[in-house]
């Protein structure tokens, strides 16, 4: 079970804060023991003592050593070190110490636990520092188990915070940084290579903030571009413990998502089909200019996210979409509209009001989303009908005609007769249009007609691909009537074909139903 940043900041915060503590009195338990004989600071060096010629050290304890060696941060001087454990506990050290030659000597108490005291005098022109438990000169000593025990912990937790890969510190109520982990202080030096001898106060890296979570940039001068972290915040003890985790990918991932985003957008500005996204939750997160055209939205209505049925209420009061007989009857077709379009089973023909005709899409999206295409047709059904319209007109204009015509395509199919055509040669009304050819049309004639060889030549006419020349021919019904057809080549390689039966003049002899059909001119 993995533990929340939170959790892990106080468990971290309050362990390192203990251990320290716990180090602190090993540091005066240590002073304690014995001095080397002959050391610098005489028989009274009870405790972590440390001599100092201005910033330099000239000697310290045994306990002084050991304090010095808590800092693994290398380059650091003995002096910024020393300041790194005493400023934080001490807040009134610096000023004070900028008057010890006019002092001679100053006591300085903090709270604990344990409670602590230290201890500086003028010396010669060198300054002593002494660390010790306030009010216990001596006693107390630990056992070395125990003494060992919480040098590991210490260790294993300050092991744990320098090798860790984020940035971690603590600051206290005046913003002020009074802890910081290993790689807090590297990039502290990156950022600032003037500096890299990091000193007490400890750099301020990023500004206070209100929250607990928030993302930051940082510049390094062995960069060219920044790196970003997210920074997460919690209080702990009076302070405030602060983690900045990296988030260079994060960054640019969203950076590239930004530009495929606006990518698309302006792709998207440049069609003239109006294009509507809904999330999973169906709010409308896309849309471009056409779509503003189209459903005379506002644009900040859509800016500003509406959902599925908000968005085709409003174009219902904007009279963009058909008119339903009752709004009981228009929320179902929402909902239909809605789960139709999320299966990408949604095309529609919308007729609106004003005239305007609509050709409306619905397209699933990954993720659950949802989009709508709105396309004006207008143009396109008005020619259809228009195109329609003048097809109908000529139908009824051949259809008044006595000679029975047949047109064929191209490719030989029937795609045009008239009324007398079908009464000749008893078909259904536009039954074969677009399905017969002119091998089953040519044998319909056969079976109707004497033995001929007219329709072959037929077949072939329709089947001459480029230039060809009108013929003529007659054939006889197989009632004996004579029956005269012509051939004429149309435009675009299409053909038609006229039938008419030729009546006796008034005094002309009827013709012999044996005569000889003459052949093709």
């Amino acid at each position: 079970m993995s533990l929340d940043w939170a959790s892990y900041a106080s468990v971290a915060g309050s362990s390192l804060s203990a251990s320290v503590m716990a180090l602190a009195g090993l540091s005066i338990w240590q002073n304690r023991r014995r001095q080397r004989p002959g050391g610098a600071f005489g028989e009274d060096a009870a405790g972590t003592v440390f001599l100092f010629d201005g910033e330099d050290l000239v000697d310290a304890s045994d306990a002084g050593r050991m304090l010095l060696g808590c800092d693994r941060l290398e380059g650091r001087t003995a002096w910024h070190r020393l300041l790194s454990f005493v400023a934080p506990r001490f807040p009134d050290f610096a000023p004070r110490l900028a008057r010890l030659p006019e002092l001679g000597r100053f006591v300085l108490s903090a709270e604990g636990p344990p409670p602590l005291t230290l201890r500086a005098e003028w010396r010669g022109g060198l300054i002593r520092i002494t660390l010790r438990e306030a009010g216990e000169p001596g006693g107390g000593a630990l056992d070395p188990i125990s003494q060992r025990a919480l040098e590991d912990e210490l260790g294993g937790l300050r092991a744990t915070l320098d090798e860790a890969p984020f940035l971690a510190w603590r600051a206290g109520p005046d913003g002020s940084v009074t802890w910081a982990n290993r790689p807090y202080l590297l990039m502290a030096a990156r950022c600032d290579p003037a500096d890299a001898e990091i000193g007490w106060p400890l750099p301020r890296l990023f500004a206070p903030h209100d929250g607990n979570t928030r993302r930051g940039a940082l510049a390094p001068q062995d960069r060219d571009a920044p790196l970003w972290f997210d920074c997460h915040s919690l209080p702990l003890n009076g302070e405030t413990l602060h983690f900045a985790l990296p988030a260079d990918a994060t960054v640019e991932a969203e950076t590239s998502l930004r530009s495929f985003i606006q990518t698309l957008s302006k792709t998207f500005a440049q069609l003239t089909v109006g294009l509507a996204i809904f999330d999973r939750r169906r709010a409308l997160v896309l849309f471009n200019p056409a779509l503003v055209e189209l459903t005379a939205l506002s644009p900040e209505f859509l800016s500003s996210r509406p959902q599925l049925p908000c968005f085709l209420d409003k174009m219902r009061e904007g009279r963009m979409i058909p008119e339903p007989k009752d709004y009981k009857s228009w929320r179902t077709r929402v909902a239909a509209l809605e789960k139709a379009a999320g299966s990408g089973q949604y095309e529609e023909i919308w007729s609106l009001p004003s005239g305007q005709t609509y050709r409306v899409t619905g397209r699933p999206h990954p993720d659950g989303a949802t989009a709508l295409l709105f396309e004006d047709i207008s143009a396109e059904t008005t020619l259809n009908r228009r195109f329609r319209a003048e097809i109908e007109l000529s139908q009824a204009v051949i259809d008044t005609m006595e000679e029975a015509i047949a047109v064929f395509s191209p490719a030989g199919l029937l795609i045009l007769s008239n009324d007398a055509y079908r009464a000749l040669w008893q078909t259904e009304a536009d039954s074969a249009l677009g399905e017969t050819g002119i091998v089953e049309a040519t044998g319909l004639w056969q079976s109707r007609c004497t033995p001929n060889p007219l329709w072959n030549e037929a077949r072939d006419f329709v089947g001459t691909v480029g230039p060809r020349q009108r013929r003529s021919g007659e054939a006889r019904l197989r009632d004996g009537r004579p029956l005269r057809c012509r051939f004429v080549p149309l435009t675009g390689g299409a053909t038609l074909i006229g039938f008419s039966i030729r009546h006796a003049t008034p005094g002309q002899p009827r013709p012999e139903v044996a005569r000889t059909t003459r052949r093709l001119a």
